[in-house]
């Protein structure tokens, strides 16, 4: 299964101020692990919302929404997805992050193509596959 860890934002993330050396060290050494095990598939850290923005829809009307957006803890500092055999060994691999006292990072599944049914009809199927495929090859 794949899933969605997501970091976070903190009053220092939003505020723009960057780990130190030591944390960058520790981090890229647990990345390091990560993509060792065949776990990590990708991940990133974010700006701060203030260089978002935000498009609310409702019906046919699009709103424009220029960050900073209020709630930091509601917002994401960085992510990264794994691949990992059940959610307890997502969570086994990260109770072993570098984080310090007050981070916190939610677990999410993604969707795979199985868990749409019937829906997700042969032609979609091979519509998503050829898009994977693509977005593949362009890394």
């Amino acid at each position: 299964m794949r899933v969605l860890v997501i970091v976070k934002a903190s009053k220092e993330s939003e505020a723009g101020e960057m780990p130190t050396e030591a944390v960058l060290a520790a981090m890229g050494k647990y990345n390091e692990e990560l993509v060792k095990a065949g776990v990590m598939l990708d991940g990133e850290g974010l700006h701060p919302s203030a260089r978002g923005k935000r498009i609310r829809f409702s019906g046919s009307q699009r709103t424009l929404i220029d960050g900073p957006f209020a709630e930091t803890k509601e917002l994401i500092a960085g992510y990264w997805v794994w691949r990992v055999a059940s959610m307890d060994e997502a969570v086994s691999w990260l109770k072993k992050a570098p984080f310090d006292g007050g981070a916190e990072v939610e677990i999410r599944p993604i969707f795979e193509a199985d868990d749409f049914g019937k829906e997700l009809t042969p032609e979609l199927r091979a519509q998503e596959e050829r898009l994977r495929a693509e977005i593949a090859e362009r890394k």
